[in-house]
């Protein structure tokens, strides 16, 4: 078993096999098909990307999800690379957890240089759930933050060597955060998921929005699973789709801003996901992949085209606005329909809606 690992190198360990362990895709959104619109009545040149989360007004409904920093010169220089990229696509961005930074100064420039490099962007803060007050202030002037995100990651932390084995007290700490600091506060699940039950508890906690972080993209389970001498292989199948984490928590809390992520990939994923209910969609392991294998401007170019496809499929159903998908008519059949049926969402209604 691996013991006493620093926060640099364990960094590291988790970009390296995340690359290498890949995306499940198991996310739900093959069960999801939109109904063809012969008749949408729209223009590509009407079709408008902009969308807000809570306060964050967002040119784009795509942002690049919180992957990295604290692990040396390799986390610094994919962090700047992923702000310029930000930068060049007007995408918002969310850095990895900064718990290094708080503990160790020199990483610090690990994080700050996604501000340097993007001056004017959304960039969104990030610790995990165990942060006091003051850990949460210092993460978010240190990279001059717009919001915070405050991770869950219980299966990860149970799957790590070394990891948390307490979470208690933790919807208190949320809460106690909410009312501390001095931007919105956006709870991230990282890779397993987010039910009803927790959305429900996020809501009372005061929470500005959820980024429901579903099963089917990168594996914490897996990565740390690599680090064990003893498997838990029970946690790799572990955790609610990323499509049904959607549908749950916004038919649990049909006002709260949703953010889609966990194994997204495409424009076709992204325009399901915001019809399902999510109103941005986060992007991670995808971008991380290209970025690694093919360099800064193949990932510029891919966002871009992305973009795009998705401003195709919106004419394609006639929506002028993002919040236009959210009446998108679609079917939900599979594991997906079983899953929300038995959960006693009417997938349904789904089908019956109108632009």
């Amino acid at each position: 078993m691996v013991m006493n690992v620093s926060r640099s190198i364990r960094k590291w360990d988790h970009i390296r096999f995340a690359l290498e362990t890949g995306q499940a895709r198991n996310t739900g959104f093959e069960d999801i098909t939109f109904v063809h619109q012969s008749l949408p009545n729209s223009s590509l040149d009407s079709a408008e990307l902009h969308t807000k989360i809570g306060e964050l007004h967002l040119s784009s409904p795509i942002f690049i999800n919180a992957m990295t920093g604290g692990g040396g010169r390799k986390t610094y220089d994919i962090n700047r690379n992923l702000a310029i990229a930000a930068r060049e696509t007007g995408l918002g961005i969310a850095v990895g957890s900064q718990m290094s930074a708080i503990k160790d100064a020199e990483e610090r420039r690990t994080y700050e240089v996604v501000r340097e490099e993007f001056p004017d962007g959304v960039i969104l803060a990030n610790l995990g759930s165990e942060a006091t007050a003051s850990q949460a202030q210092e993460a978010i002037e240190m990279v001059a933050a717009n919001a915070i995100q405050i991770h869950l990651n219980v299966v990860q932390e149970l799957t790590m060597p070394e990891g948390d084995r307490n979470f208690k007290g933790a919807i208190d700490r949320i809460g106690m955060l909410v009312s501390s600091v001095n931007v919105p506060v956006i709870v991230k699940e990282v890779g397993f998921g987010m039910g009803m039950e927790t959305v429900a508890k996020l809501c009372r906690a005061g929470v500005k929005a959820v980024d429901v972080g579903g099963f089917g993209g990168t594996n914490f389970s897996k990565i740390e699973n690599e680090r064990r001498a003893r498997l838990l292989t029970f946690f790799d199948e572990w955790g609610i789709p990323t499509a049904v984490s959607v549908a749950e928590a916004k038919t649990c809390s049909p006002n709260l801003p949703i953010i889609a992520s966990g194994g997204i990939q495409t424009s076709m994923e992204i325009a399901k996901a915001l019809a399902i209910g999510a109103d941005a969609v986060g992007m991670a392991g995808y971008f991380l992949k290209i970025l690694i294998e093919q360099g800064i401007d193949e990932l510029i170019k891919e966002i871009n085209f992305i973009k795009e496809e998705v401003a195709f499929i919106m004419t394609a159903l006639g929506a002028k606005q993002i919040s236009d998908l959210h009446n998108a008519p679609l079917v939900i059949s599979g594991k997906t329909h079983h899953w929300l049926t038995q959960r006693g969402i009417d997938t349904a209604a789904y089908s019956q809606r109108r632009i």
